[in-house]
């Protein structure tokens, strides 16, 4: 399966020029899938949730989702992008699977990081893992890295590429999500973005360093801090399933779920 990641530095609140970006950036793409940043489309620094339920978009009302629809139309592959999603009065920080029949699925962050939470509201759709073209795709957003159980309960559903869209802005992600795909032996593509954004309430550096790795904690590719990087490779989704980790060590099946309490 060809895979990669577009890392790329979102104008914030310039939704069409974002939109239109991507569009140049993977009109070519020879890929099945490809994974963006979080909120992809808006930026991410929102000054307060009136501005960012402003930004906020209903799928499927979306001019600038349904550009994406008619890309993955064009070039016959699947994009998972961040968006900041609208229902009602509340904004989600949202995510979603998008292929050439449409939208497939859509993902709210459950770990909402540090100021988000005075701006969207926690994800409120369980996890779920989708399959296309064979293979099985878990979603997850930026700061759900934090909290391993995010990743198990993909992995336990059998996912084989855990879809990352981030707006990272800590140092500690990158190397974390080599532990989560060896204990949970699945592939993840991490797409951050880089630059910054300069806002009211101050300024927020990105990290870059967009990244894919393997079952085996092994860096497929990792691209540079404050790059615009498009990176596709190929991978065999189906390594994921050997979830030994010695011969004698299978990572699933050795675990001790009676004596996990909290």
């Amino acid at each position: 399966m060809k895979v990669g990641f577009y890392q790329f530095r979102p104008m914030f609140g310039k939704i069409a020029a974002n939109t239109k970006k991507i569009i140049k950036a993977l009109d070519q793409a020879d890929a099945d899938l490809i994974v963006l940043p979080e909120l992809a489309l808006s930026g991410y620094y929102f000054k307060d949730a009136k501005e960012a339920l402003s930004l906020a978009e209903e799928p499927d009302r979306s001019i600038h989702i349904d550009s994406i629809i008619n890309l993955c139309k064009k070039n016959n592959f699947h994009i998972v992008i961040g968006f900041a999603e609208k229902d009602q009065d509340k904004c989600f920080n949202s995510s979603a699977l998008i292929g050439p029949q449409g939208i497939i699925h859509i993902y709210r962050k459950l770990h909402l990081f540090n100021e988000e939470k005075f701006c969207m509201s926690p994800g409120d759709i369980p996890l779920k893992v989708n399959e296309v073209n064979g293979v099985k795709l878990g979603m997850m957003i930026c700061f759900d890295w934090a909290f391993p159980e995010t990743t198990r309960t993909l992995a336990l559903n059998n996912a084989e590429i855990i879809c990352h869209p981030s707006n990272l802005v800590l140092n500690f992600c990158q190397q974390t999500m080599i532990a989560r795909c060896l204990e949970n032996r699945v592939f993840a593509i991490t797409a951050n973005r880089f630059g910054a954004d300069n806002r009211p309430k101050g300024v927020l550096h990105f990290t870059g360093k967009s990244q894919i790795v393997s079952p085996k904690g092994e860096i497929i590719f990792r691209a540079s801090s404050q790059r615009e990087t498009c990176y596709i490779t190929d991978i065999e989704p189906t390594e994921s399933h050997d979830k030994f980790i010695t011969k004698n060590n299978n990572l699933f099946s050795d675990r001790r779920t009676d004596f996990y309490k909290h």
